[in-house]
């Protein structure tokens, strides 16, 4: 009930927004549509309808994403496909994920029938593939897609991946990007504290399991090491194993998640760690061996060298390689205490499209995550060659055929070719433990249950219950 009444609430806030942002005209979007939605909190998020609609087609082809990462994506496939320009014309809206701004305008643009495609994040896919929002998505088949099962065998998508798309054995989403993660390690600290810094040996020193890796943590410590930058880059690993949150409507604690708390409190007590946040400068100061900067009036940060992140290949190419610094190079990859994934976007077509574009959504589609030629995205941007006027970036992508193909040596891991590691990373995440309630559950029970037993300022029961009386009073879960 209660996410009933926000979206009632909130309809008229982005109401004439989100029928403005869709609308079906062809005509190109001017440079200075932009807007803005407060979807009742403090945060304010603009929403952009880029300026330049794609093609020079009559069909419009409305699309909503929370980057423009998926946009561009689209319109190099227009550029490259004369044929598809003359037909159709990409009208695409990037809505910030801020706030839970995009969630609520991509509702509001759905609910009125305004969306042909749309993309979807990690966090919340599920939502719209499987759980409250699922209606609105139309399965791959529908829109055209012969022997779809054939074409994910053929290109190895990775099943986490397809698993996390599916709704009642058909598939609605697909992801273009491979987010099964490592462990990234300087090498240099891997030669001081063991005298190996061999991807091999590191597995075996810090997993499998994570009594090897807390026993790793201490032998770092020795040296005044952190094994990590802070805890919630162990539990980047932790949320996503074990089972889902909800089984049969309820509340289920899985044993690998309550391991938790003993990992917290041993990296806290212990002193293991930096104390840093994902996403807070000491966190990014790790990386290239900087002090973090002080805010006026702030206590120093503990500042150490940090011997590991945890993450997909994106956290490497998008976040690490530009904060480095001088230790560029000296980093490597190896086989993670357990396996999990990290993030990834879902690309899911509209129940509602408007019928003359679902030719041109199926070419979409195909090229974008099931295309393993030379000639498909992901081969393309495996190589770092998609985006010709940008710094190539090799990535990782959903295809382990193209993966397995390409050459995936990047300098900043010292010339290692990550898809080594990467390939077999996507058989360890597990796509059927998600469900659409994670996102805030998975903060819950960190912030407010974890980490207040790892400080000593709760019980391990105390904080169970405080977890357990949030989820049972914001959700509508037993």
């Amino acid at each position: 009930m209660k996410r009933k009444l926000l979206f009632l609430v909130t309809l008229a806030v982005v109401a004439m927004l989100a029928f403005a942002a869709c609308s079906r005209d062809p005509d190109p979007v001017p440079p200075d549509n932009t807007g803005t939605v407060d979807p009742g909190g403090d945060e304010t998020t603009d929403i952009v309808t880029p300026p330049v609609s794609v093609g020079e087609g009559q069909t419009v082809i409305n699309l909503y994403a929370f980057t423009d990462e998926l946009p561009r994506m689209i319109a190099e496939y227009v550029d490259r496909n004369p044929s598809f320009a003359e037909r159709f014309v990409i009208n695409p809206t990037i809505v910030a994920t801020d706030g839970g701004a995009y969630q609520l305008a991509l509702d509001m643009a759905l609910a009125a029938g305004q969306v042909d495609l749309f993309a979807a994040e990690a966090a919340f896919v599920v939502r719209y593939t499987q759980g409250d929002m699922a209606d609105f998505a139309m399965p791959y088949s529908e829109v055209g897609i012969e022997n779809l099962a054939g074409k994910i065998a053929s290109a190895e998508i990775a099943q986490y991946t397809v698993d996390l798309g599916t709704r009642n054995g058909e598939v609605v989403g697909l992801a273009f990007q491979h987010t099964g993660s490592a462990l990234i390690y300087r090498r240099s600290i891997a030669q001081q504290v063991w005298g190996n810094d061999d991807p091999d040996f590191i597995r075996t020193k810090v997993g499998p399991g994570w009594n090897q890796f807390l026993a790793a943590a201490a032998e770092l410590d020795a040296q005044d090491i952190s094994i990590v930058s802070g805890t919630g880059d162990v539990w980047q690993a932790v949320r996503n194993t074990g089972g889902p949150w909800i089984v049969n409507g309820r509340l289920d604690i899985h044993a690998d998640r309550m391991a938790m708390f003993d990992i917290a409190r041993e990296l806290h007590q212990n002193g293991w760690t930096n104390d840093a946040g994902a996403w807070d400068g000491a966190w990014f100061a790790a990386m290239s061996d900087s002090t973090p900067e002080v805010e006026e009036g702030e206590e120093p940060r503990r500042h150490r060298q940090v011997f590991s992140y945890l993450g997909p290949a994106w956290l490497i190419n998008y976040v690490m390689a530009g904060n480095s610094g001088d230790t560029y190079g000296d980093w490597a990859i190896a086989v993670p205490p357990v396996g999990f994934n990290w993030g990834g976007t879902w690309i899911i077509p509209a129940k509602d499209m408007n019928p003359e574009a679902a030719e041109g959504i199926r070419e979409i589609l195909e090229w974008i995550t099931l295309d393993a030629s030379d000639s498909g995205l992901q081969a393309q941007w495996a190589a770092g060659t998609l985006f010709p006027s940008d710094s190539p970036t090799k990535d990782a992508v959903a295809s382990g055929v193209v993966m397995a193909n390409a050459d995936g040596a990047i300098p900043f891991l010292g010339g290692q070719d990550m898809f080594d590691i990467f390939i077999p990373a996507g058989a360890y995440a597990d796509g059927t433990l998600f469900t659409q309630y994670d996102e805030q559950i998975n903060q819950w029970f960190l912030d407010d249950a974890v980490m207040h037993y790892a400080r000593g300022e709760m019980t391990r029961d105390e904080a169970l219950d405080h977890f357990r009386e949030l989820v049972y009073d914001n959700l509508e879960i037993n």
